[in-house]
């Protein structure tokens, strides 16, 4: 069984309400290597994107990413809104009019996501950005895909990402604000790479 439309309002939902229930830890961990606001842009971006959904009910899967994805672009400040925005954007032009995703399909998007916000924002592996938490979502994802069950690569997905996120704490960064610390980047975790976890995890958490 794929996943369909209500899987995506769900996930969506699901990430709205993360983004609410630790916007105060995202503050907290921007705070000594960015501008402080990476919790308080994400959660109104998705705010926002649960009121567009509400205003503007989707068709299809692709259709409700299409909208997050302009949502985002337009209400979320910093580089976080450009990124996901891109993202979002990438995995619904992926869907295109499917109503239901398979696995494969599934790994597709995700790793267009993934793509997006490498061609946006030049990060590679290592950068200690969001990339350090989709890259390894993005391998487990597809390791976990080839028995075609959708709940396994979401779950796959969320631990990998969660362990990408923590994986950022000893890297210096390469990219965005947090670069210009230097060595006094080690030792505090990417809030981007935070807020990509807890958006994969919300994914599979709407598929249980």
């Amino acid at each position: 069984m794929g996943l369909d439309l209500q899987w995506t309002l769900e996930w969506l939902a699901l990430s709205a309400q993360a983004m609410a229930d630790h916007r105060e830890e995202l503050i907290e961990l921007d705070r000594p290597i960015g501008d402080s606001d990476h919790g308080e842009n994400m959660d109104r971006g998705f705010k926002a994107v649960t009121a567009k959904l509400a205003e503007t009910p989707p068709e299809t899967p692709g259709a409700a990413l299409k909208l997050t994805a302009m949502t985002l672009i337009s209400k979320v400040g910093g580089a976080a809104g450009p990124l996901y925005g891109t993202a979002f954007l990438r995995a619904a032009t992926a869907l295109g009019d499917e109503a239901e995703i398979d696995a494969s399909t599934l790994v597709t998007a995700l790793q267009a996501a993934r793509d997006g916000i490498v061609a946006r924002g030049k990060a590679e592996p290592g950068d200690k950005t969001m990339v350090d938490a989709w890259t390894p979502a993005i391998e487990a994802a597809a390791a976990a895909a080839s028995d075609g069950d959708v709940r396994k690569v979401l779950t796959a997905a969320a631990e990998a990402a969660e362990a990408g996120a923590v994986s950022t704490d000893p890297m210096q960064a390469r990219k965005g604000r947090a670069s210009y610390l230097g060595e006094r980047s080690i030792g505090h975790r990417d809030p981007g790479a935070v807020s990509t976890a807890l958006i994969l995890r919300a994914a599979a958490g709407a598929s249980a």
